[in-house]
């Protein structure tokens, strides 16, 4: 057993460990309908799905109203969605935004704006509609890569 404070003996010398804690990783292709979180620990995955309230029939039925109303309630409710997002973010280091729309840039900019993301390190990457085991692959290939 190393005493640390005791002096090494002759032709030995103690080795300081410094404990890092391994950065939490984050995957998400999303698009202005559903969101695909694949959490990266390790060599495992976990996949969980968040789905926008917006439908197309709610779009249907607040057009009917007035455009004005339609986009405001689909201004209202995109935001609950990028909330919801956001949420699960927080417990995560690393972030990789992926998907075939804008939403991944629109909810980095809603992200920007909190000052609870400052830490947070995001890459966001254009990517064409998936199957769940190809995201799944994405995922794992870019954090494995770095």
């Amino acid at each position: 057993m190393v005493n640390m404070y005791s002096q090494p003996a002759a032709g030995r010398s103690y080795i300081n460990f410094k404990i890092m804690k391994n950065k939490s990783k984050l995957g998400i292709w999303l698009d202005h309908a559903s969101a695909h979180l694949i959490s990266f620990k390790d060599i495992t995955l976990t996949v969980t799905k968040i789905e926008s309230t917006f439908t197309h029939q709610r779009k249907e039925e607040a057009l009917s109203k007035s455009e004005s109303k339609m986009h405001n309630k689909e201004e209202q409710e995109q935001g609950e969605y990028y909330k919801k997002i956001g949420a699960v973010i927080l417990d995560y280091d690393e972030i990789l935004l992926f998907g075939p729309s804008d939403a991944k840039v629109e909810l980095h900019n809603v992200l920007k704006k909190d000052h609870h993301f400052d830490t947070k390190i995001f890459d966001i990457q254009q990517a064409d509609k998936m199957t769940e085991h190809q995201e799944q692959a994405f995922v794992k290939d870019y954090f494995s890569a770095k």
